[in-house]
């Protein structure tokens, strides 16, 4: 089994790859976030391989890094996906994506991909789901950048109901005047003026 190839590329025209280790040179198909990596012809490339043996071929697949291998290969155990559709699927989305969707079972960002029709979502879903029981993927940036945002935000609201309740405010009504003006301010003391100029009527 060929499990790794490291020399310098030859040839390069998505899928197709020709790789120069010592003289000899291997054709192997990628994914296009593999090719998204991959500097100019000439230029070393390290990929992480598997080999596929049919009767009538062996044929070299090529991946950037091992987590993209490792799909591919628990994909093209999914009945009725082939190593064609395997690559697709790695090409439209990257591993954390893939398992995200699979684990928040969202049969419509996989029919987004080449390839894949309800159908296939669906058995994507359900015979994936317990391969990559333990392949969490992490949290996105934005997602935690949200989650700060958040974070601040209620410190905010905190601050201002405090203040609000301290001026002779129920809490209960603090926070109901709180809630319509905590998405537009940026301080406590914003929200605090806004709170009460709504409470006025404007003035």
């Amino acid at each position: 089994m060929i499990g790794r190839l490291q020399g310098f590329i030859l040839e390069k025209q998505a899928p197709e790859l020709l790789i120069d280790v010592q003289g000899v040179g291997y054709e192997v198909q990628a994914p296009l976030s593999t090719f998204a990596v991959l500097g100019t012809i000439g230029a070393p490339v390290t990929l992480y391989t598997h080999l596929a043996i049919r009767e009538d071929a062996h044929q070299l697949y090529g991946f950037s890094d091992k987590e993209q291998r490792t799909l591919f290969r628990t994909l093209i155990k999914v009945s009725g996906v082939g190593p064609k559709l395997a690559l697709a699927i790695l090409s439209g989305m990257d591993v954390n994506a893939f398992a995200s969707c699979v684990h928040s079972e969202d049969v419509k960002s996989l029919t987004r991909l080449p390839g894949v029709g309800k159908k296939t979502a669906e058995r994507l879903i359900v015979e994936m789901k317990d391969r990559l029981k333990e392949w969490q993927a992490p949290a996105p940036l934005w997602a935690a950048a949200d989650a700060a945002d958040k974070q601040t935000q209620d410190q905010l609201i905190q601050e201002a109901e405090s203040a609000l309740i301290a001026l002779g405010y129920k809490p209960q009504d603090a926070s109901k005047m709180l809630i319509s003006v905590a998405d537009q301010c940026t301080t406590a003391e914003d929200m605090i003026r806004q709170a009460l100029r709504n409470t006025m009527g404007g003035k």
